[in-house]
């Protein structure tokens, strides 16, 4: 079956313009809107969209700063939260199921605190890491590089600038080890680091202060009282993040946590049959085809 693929620029109330996609019939209600993360980066979910596209129309976006919205200025989670909501707008959807993932599922979060009579269900994949998840991840990411790796991600972590291949060798450096398998997890690295740029530094480092001096562990009981009806957490277990701060959080907010064996930050790469499952699962749940 070939689903319908439409594309198109929403402008934000402050003349940001957002590049979206949106596959299946956009007639549908709810749709499935995907949250990438970063933050930084451009859109890279559609691989994952068609999965379930014959269930509900899924949209996706490039947020402000990324990819083919561009964008200068300072970063704020509020403002992303509010392009969120300007963008279901222009999309005429009253609510939607929300797909986020990694950074996508903290975006997701804190729209869910804003807005939740517009979030229809939600699933946050991998993500959101709440509680001192940081230290287990660097020990873990440690372990999967050898000691000359090590050095040369600080070489040029450090470096005041960095060439195209630096920079590519830096990002496959910084992604391999989110993987379980390190051999297919390096090839997909190196593809990502080539095809997710460029990377908005500035905006990564804007969002992620702002994460850390608002964290939102200290948002938990409010976001528990306006999850909508239907919410899951589904996380690899092999992801260098630790498996242990997504459990702790599906205990905080009383959500069920689905474990996917042998895989690691992008499971759709590792396990995509037990993924797909489980998404047209949520999906088929969430808008009752």
């Amino acid at each position: 079956m070939t689903l319908m693929e439409t594309q198109g620029l929403a402008s934000m109330a402050d003349g940001a313009q957002l590049r979206w996609m949106a596959l299946g019939d956009t007639t549908r209600q709810p749709p499935v809107v995907m949250l990438h993360g970063g933050p930084g980066l451009p859109d890279y979910l559609g691989d994952v969209a068609p999965m379930i596209a014959d269930l509900a129309p899924v949209y996706r976006y490039d947020q402000r700063g990324t990819g083919q919205s561009p964008w200068q200025g300072r970063h704020s989670r509020a403002r992303h939260v509010d392009d969120l909501a300007q963008l279901l707008d222009a999309w005429d959807v009253p609510k939607a199921v929300l797909i986020g993932h990694s950074y996508g599922t903290d975006l997701a979060s804190r729209f869910c605190l804003a807005h939740s009579d517009r979030v229809a269900a939600m699933l946050l994949m991998c993500g959101p890491f709440v509680g001192d998840w940081r230290t287990g991840d660097r020990a873990e990411r440690e372990r999967r590089m050898s000691a000359a790796q090590q050095e040369r991600l600080r070489e040029l972590e450090e470096a005041p600038r960095r060439t195209e291949e630096q920079e590519v060798e830096l990002l496959t450096l910084a992604w391999f080890t989110d993987h379980a398998d390190s051999e297919r997890g390096w090839r997909w690295a190196a593809q990502g680091a080539r095809q997710r740029r460029p990377v908005n530094w500035a905006m990564n480092g804007e969002l992620g202060k702002e994460g850390r001096a608002d964290p939102l562990d200290e948002h938990l009981v409010d976001l528990r009282a306006h999850l909508p009806a239907r919410a899951e957490l589904l996380g690899g277990v092999d992801d260098p993040r630790p498996l242990s701060a997504l459990e702790s959080l599906a205990l905080r907010l009383d959500l069920p946590l689905t474990r996917i064996e042998s895989a690691g930050h992008e499971p759709w790469l590792e396990q995509p049959d037990a993924v797909r499952a489980h998404l047209r699962r949520f999906v088929q749940g969430a808008v009752g085809t």
